[in-house]
């Protein structure tokens, strides 16, 4: 009997009732999935080498013809992108728009900006972080008042464990700019760091307020110390916030939260959460690693289905 048949021949044996109800159900059901809005993807096309920011969120460098592909949630979002020897831009992304964004960038003779660039390639080069810093304070004599250059200093300061300046430049980062989300969940890393768990909390809190919910800097920062201080279902729910708004962009994610599943003997959770890393990350840092543990997980998640629920007495 084909499908067809089947579904009358159903139709005609449960009360009208029943067959409405479920009519309703499945209209509702396809109604509510051909209006669920999908992912997307643009190129952004700019100069080459420019980095590029989605909702604050780096998503990357463009290549040598200036491209970079990236996937986006669905809804409005908010472009920047920034290139050595160019003024910064920033534009909004429509919830519809998709394919080739074009972001004509104009060059600046602003010392100060190109000062605040060169220190950003420093920090993020390897062993560069001392010039840097220098170059971060050269920029700010010229402009005492540079939000951004704040917080680059005060990212190259934590690396250099002088966890106590580095806040001091929070604290002026936040000054010139009030409301500075990426700021505040900086500090709540530094106050990891620093071991001081509750303040840095408290940190991430108002990082995730001053962004409006999205913020998976911060997310990501709340689970940490919510894993170091042994409160792993509250690091499974941040780390999943952080999971969402990534666009799975960053593996290491799937990691932490397989992590902390393992903690709560959710052994096939811990595996969907690693597979998922090793899909996006075959041949990422902590793959053997994975690989090395997921048969093992498979068993204990299946010896847990066999044992069932627990009796209650």
């Amino acid at each position: 009997m084909n499908r067809k048949w089947l579904a009358l021949a159903l139709a005609l044996t449960v009360p009208a009732a029943v067959a409405q109800a479920q009519r309703k159900a499945k209209a509702g059901a396809a109604q509510s999935s051909a209006s669920k809005p999908s992912a997307r993807t643009v190129t952004v096309k700019t100069e080459p080498g420019a980095v590029v920011w989605v909702d604050e969120v780096r998503r990357g460098t463009t290549d040598a013809e200036g491209n970079l592909r990236l996937a986006l949630a669905p809804g409005r979002r908010t472009l920047r992108v920034r290139a050595q020897g160019f003024a910064e831009r920033t534009l909004p992304l429509l919830p519809a728009q998709k394919g080739l964004v074009a972001v004509r960038l104009v060059p600046t003779t602003d010392e100060a900006v190109l000062l605040f660039q060169r220190a950003e390639s420093a920090r993020e080069r390897a062993g560069g972080n001392a010039e840097a810093v220098e170059l971060y304070r050269k920029a700010l004599e010229l402009r005492p008042r540079f939000a951004e250059a704040h917080l680059g200093l005060a990212r190259s300061l934590a690396a250099a464990d002088d966890h106590d300046a580095a806040l001091e430049q929070i604290a002026e980062a936040r000054r010139d700019r009030p409301g500075y989300a990426e700021a505040s969940a900086v500090e709540g890393r530094i106050l990891r760091s620093s071991s001081d768990y509750e303040a840095a909390l408290l940190s991430y809190e108002r990082a995730v307020r001053e962004a409006r919910g999205f913020q998976p800097e911060a997310h990501t920062g709340a689970g940490l110390v919510y894993e170091e201080t042994g409160r792993h279902e509250e690091a499974v729910a941040s780390f999943r916030k952080a999971v969402a708004q990534l666009s799975d962009t960053e593996p290491v994610l799937y990691e932490l939260l397989g992590r902390n599943l393992e903690k709560l003997e959710r052994w096939k959770e811990a595996v969907a959460a690693y597979e998922k890393y090793l899909a996006l990350a075959p041949e990422g840092p902590h793959a053997s690693a994975i690989n090395s543990i997921i048969d093992q997980l498979r068993r204990q998640a299946a010896e847990q289905e066999a044992q069932g629920p627990p009796v209650l007495e």
